[in-house]
């Protein structure tokens, strides 16, 4: 059975304002209202597509569109149910072009709003907030990889407040009290090499916090929070 079908102009519209504050690109937006189209516009929550066959649809190639595919699974915005070799539901792209995944598309409106509310938020402006940072880290220092106390761990903004670094959960990490005095204004690569130099860490912990960076700064190492109505109420979870 169908599922009821969705305001769509409402959602497009929606989508005007929060692709510029999730940092979604013209083809991550052209292939998301092309997937809504195919499901929630056609009043279904579910899909089969495969990346070369939606491709040429919107006027792009297939490496393109796997791509925007994987940045909106990242977002929230496609969930993976199934992959397979005869065609996709809505997902994660196949990486044959030719096979497929049954997923869903999820996000919609709650999910993308709430994805974009949580980049506002200030996370040193609560200790709940601030836990949840910690709680992200899992205990260790987001730098060196030691496992710290939690009466001893503090938070160290990535990139400095004079470079015009936030209060973001992409840009505010967990770590030991060394690593905090020690990066001062340092660029976080620069900092991470000197770790490896020192002996710190291995080369392989290396290029392992190097992509925690990069993550970090996509998005996609959000802590797990509470979303209320005031985002100053979350708690970690």
């Amino acid at each position: 059975m169908k599922d009821k079908k969705i305001d769509a102009v409402e959602v497009w519209k929606e989508l005007d304002a929060l692709a510029p504050r999730l940092g979604l690109s013209v083809i991550d937006r052209a292939v998301y209202l092309h997937l809504l189209r195919l499901t929630h516009v056609e009043g279904k929550r579910r899909v089969r597509f495969s990346i070369l066959g939606i491709a040429p649809r919107i006027g792009l190639t297939g490496g393109p569109v796997r791509e925007a595919v994987r940045r909106l699974m990242d977002k929230g915005a496609l969930r993976l149910i199934e992959r397979s070799n005869i065609g996709h539901r809505a997902p994660r792209g196949s990486r044959t072009g030719t096979g497929g995944t049954f997923a869903s598309l999820s996000a919609r409106r709650g999910k993308l709003r709430r994805a974009a509310d949580l980049d506002e938020v200030d996370f040193l402006r609560t200790r709940a907030l601030r836990q949840a940072i910690h709680a992200r880290e899992g205990g260790l220092c987001f730098y060196c990889l030691r496992r710290i106390p939690s009466r001893a761990h503090c938070l160290d903004h990535v990139v400095p407040l004079a470079a015009s670094g936030g209060n973001s959960y992409r840009n505010v990490v967990s770590c030991c009290l060394d690593c905090n005095s020690q990066k001062r204004d340092h660029a976080a690569a620069d900092f991470l090499r000197r770790l490896y130099r020192e002996g710190r860490l291995s080369a392989k912990e290396l290029s392992a916090r190097l992509r925690a960076v990069q993550a970090l700064a996509a998005g996609k190492l959000r802590p797990q929070v509470f979303h209320g109505e005031d985002a100053g109420s979350e708690r970690s979870g």
